[in-house]
């Protein structure tokens, strides 16, 4: 006969079994990997520019070069008023275009007098720089800068080495005596007929680096953000984080197309920005009107909505204020944004998947999409073959919804390639493709549900889910009139 085990030991036995047991550890990243600063950027989801100078005078985008200073005399300049402008928005990062392409700069630089110093402003002593820089961390939001490359007033421009050396000079100015700079804007765009000039890109991206550490470098080529392809505001449907740098010049619009979607086999991590302006132009003109509300939110849909960061630009006008207008709409796109993400219907929710890294209780279970905290993250076990799911179960039917949110967790690497979306059993996104940092889904009519299934047909490994999110958005998409 089998000796009976006492009690106390067989309790003792199924406590070290629990006790001993390790959790697992979390899946290796599939690279390449976002930076600590690439991260936080595309954390930040809406950036704002501020394109300001004397085309804002003459009623131009870009300027000749020619233009006195002396037209520059915004008289009721305020930066602090473009800050709170931007914090209606919610912004957390601002960014001035500290010289454009006619080459006055924004700030008394040592090296050319075309700037403020020659301008009437505050009897040719102000600086637009110092002031938006000191408004900007005071409001508690970082600071970008734009420096064009392209010079229309300079006169070493198309001389190698002695522009070069100029443009390294003023690049240094802006970054020592301006505190911490965040992002820096390098623009490849420059006319058709301008005088052939080659830039020291490597000397200018290696300085940029030495002298502020944590700062993102925005060109068509990275290293750090590049060009979205277009200044629509709109990312590809499918659209990569990671490409490759070598494939890349600066300035080349031949490669518009590839910026716009990545490289699944990219080997740097280089994601998107895209740009657009609230107004037709980038430069505050008279005629022109900010764009509608819908627009507005069909643009956060095709960039935030698509895995990149919006840089949204708002031109003072020549008092130097943003107008009223424009900060109108600003605090009207803000509200909507907060109105469809503010409820979720998936929180709460019954959730389900194809299996489990380590089980239930592993750390990785499938109710981390739901949890709220975009810090954990649900990944299965991994497959040679097939395909993995995640369901949303138990939703309240009577709670309708038209926007699905999927977010990856990005800093183990950006996986899916192909996805699909059913609604009780039904395909209502049958060739979903990249997801990233995050995914909308704006569907064309809303539906209640008892179910919603992610299904994740091609991914670089297990993928590695951080949330998915169900919304409703009461807004009218905007159709565009060039469609039409």
């Amino acid at each position: 006969m089998r000796k009976a085990v006492p009690l106390f030991l067989a309790i003792l036995l199924y406590q070290s079994k629990f006790s001993l047991a390790k959790p697992p550890s979390p899946p290796l990243p599939v690279l390449p990997v976002p930076s600590s600063s690439q991260l936080k950027w595309q954390r930040r989801e809406i950036i704002m520019f501020f394109h300001f100078g004397v085309n804002t005078f003459t009623n131009s985008e870009w300027g000749t070069g020619h233009e006195s200073p002396t037209i520059f005399n915004p008289t009721a300049l305020n930066t602090t008023q473009w800050i709170s402008a931007a914090s209606a928005l919610g912004v957390s990062l601002v960014i001035l275009t500290a010289k454009h392409h006619d080459g006055f700069c924004l700030w008394p630089s040592r090296y050319t007098h075309h700037s403020v110093a020659l301008s009437p402003w505050h009897g040719g002593k102000g600086d637009v720089v110092r002031n938006f820089v000191t408004a900007a961390h005071a409001g508690g939001i970082d600071v970008g800068l734009y420096l064009s490359p392209w010079d229309r007033h300079e006169k070493s421009y198309g001389l190698e080495v002695p522009y070069n050396e100029y443009y390294l000079g003023q690049l240094y100015e802006l970054l020592t005596n301006y505190g911490s700079i965040s992002e820096i804007w390098f623009d490849g765009a420059k006319g058709a007929n301008a005088t052939n000039m080659t830039y020291y890109f490597k000397d200018w991206f290696g300085m940029t680096k030495q002298l502020q550490g944590s700062i993102n470098i925005f060109s068509d080529a990275g290293p750090d953000l590049r060009w979205v392809g277009d200044e629509k505001g709109s990312a590809g449907e499918t659209c990569w984080s990671q490409i490759n740098r070598t494939s890349l010049r600066i300035g080349d619009a031949s490669l518009e197309r590839y910026l716009n979607t990545g490289d699944p086999r990219g080997t740097d991590w280089v994601p998107p920005e895209c740009d657009v302006s609230i107004r037709p132009g980038w430069f505050w003109h008279e005629s022109e009107k900010p764009k509608p509300l819908n627009q507005l939110i069909d643009i956060y849909y095709k960039s935030v909505g698509r895995n990149c960061v919006l840089l949204l630009n708002v031109p003072p006008n020549t008092t130097g204020l943003v107008s009223e207008i424009d900060v109108k709409r600003l605090r009207q796109f803000r509200s909507a944004i907060d109105k469809i993400f503010k409820e979720d219907i998936a929180r709460g929710s019954v959730v389900k998947a194809s299996s489990e890294r380590g089980g239930e209780h592993g750390g990785f279970a499938a109710g981390n999409v739901v949890d709220g905290d975009e810090e954990t993250y649900w990944t299965p076990e991994e497959k040679k073959k097939g395909s993995y799911w995640i369901e949303l179960r138990g939703l309240n039917q009577t709670a309708k919804f038209n926007v699905v949110r999927i977010q990856e967790m990005i800093r183990m690497g950006q996986r899916i390639g192909r996805h699909e979306v059913y609604v009780d059993g039904k395909a209502i996104v049958r060739n979903g493709t990249t997801v990233g940092h995050k995914r909308l889904h704006r569907l064309e009519r809303p539906m209640t549900a008892e179910s919603v299934r992610i299904r994740i047909t091609e991914s670089r490994g297990p993928p590695l889910l951080a949330v998915v999110g169900l919304h409703f958005d009461p807004f009218k998409p905007w159709v565009s009139t060039d469609t039409l």
